[in-house]
């Protein structure tokens, strides 16, 4: 058995700052930003939670979808700025959306949660342990930047998407993931619960980011993992209708696109609207995708994360 998408949702909160807001705030402009990222503007909480985002997100895919809350086996939240320790985000999320009988966990990979959440679920369902699983990437990434970095503040946003994937007969999904600890270093956000963290410079508790190291780092892994891949699939590249990708970076997008030699039509991108919201990236562009009605029954998709750690995944499925 696979796990087939039978709903999408997502949520992003409605106080948006754009370009020349932060032009406000630090030494950039409109014309900066758009030229190294391809990023306009971004969606900061103001009232809301990671959580609460989580739960806005399920409750539009459990609509989409038609299925009863109580048929979820379990949800799996991919978030790395949850509001609270414990409970975790995925049972402030079975809450919200009455799934009684759902067992629920957080996942933290950064940038890469939502697509290995999506691998784990595929793996529980093809062990035959749910038939049924909500799989959520949700971060407030405003909570966790440093607002006078001009290297990290243009960069992100927050947001959540969510995926209901139910059990089916069908082709096997091909799957691939990495982590290289030693380049852990190039992406880091020091934990604000530490003993002593209060009397440290706040500075050392928001993201950090080697920007140049991150990127040649997923302009090369990127297209790798895509092949391995494909290579496990006995697939070529032709055969992929849309490569939906963590937005980080326009230009990653596009270096990743060259060296495959695949058209940037095959790439969709959405950056330009909600920046990079960390592990709710790829669930988000999944539902534009799904509700503007670019999917159809059969066609291979590709997901792809990758972000601190450093961590990468790949996922290839049908619709």
């Amino acid at each position: 058995m696979v796990g087939k998408i039978c709903g999408t949702g997502s949520y992003v909160p409605p106080h948006v700052m754009d370009n020349d807001d932060l032009a406000k705030i630090v030494d950039t402009n409109d014309e900066w930003i758009r030229e190294r990222t391809g990023i306009g503007k971004r969606h900061i909480i103001e009232e809301e939670t990671t959580s609460y985002m989580a739960g806005q997100a399920a409750l539009r895919a459990v609509e989409q979808s038609g299925i009863d809350p109580e048929e979820i086996d379990m949800i799996l939240v991919a978030t790395s700025s949850s509001e609270t320790i414990f409970p975790c985000a995925a049972c402030e999320v079975q809450r919200t959306i009455g799934a009684t009988h759902a067992v629920g966990y957080d996942l933290n990979a950064a940038c890469t949660g939502f697509v290995l959440a999506f691998n784990t679920a595929q793996a529980y369902i093809s062990a035959g342990f749910c038939r049924t699983v909500m799989v959520i990437g949700a971060d407030s990434m405003s909570t966790l930047i440093d607002w006078t970095d001009r290297g990290t503040c243009i960069l992100f946003g927050d947001g959540a998407g969510a995926v209901i994937l139910r059990a089916q007969d069908g082709n096997p999904v091909c799957m691939a993931a990495h982590s290289d600890g030693k380049k852990g270093p190039a992406l880091t956000q020091l934990s604000r619960h530490r003993k002593g963290w209060e009397n440290e410079q706040n500075k050392e508790s928001y993201i950090h980011m080697d920007g140049q190291g991150v990127f040649k780092f997923a302009v090369r892994k990127v297209p790798e993992i895509i092949e391995e891949v494909l290579e496990k699939a006995e697939l070529k590249l032709d055969d992929i209708d849309y490569f939906v990708l963590h937005q980080a970076n326009r230009r990653i997008i596009e270096a990743a696109a060259k060296r495959l030699k695949v058209s940037m039509d095959r790439f969709p991108v959405n950056l330009e609207e909600y920046a990079n919201t960390s592990a709710a990236t790829v669930p988000i562009l999944l539902d534009e995708l799904n509700r503007d009605g670019r999917f159809r029954e059969g066609q291979k998709i590709m997901l792809a994360g990758f972000g601190a750690g450093l961590t990468w995944a790949a996922c290839l499925f049908e619709w």
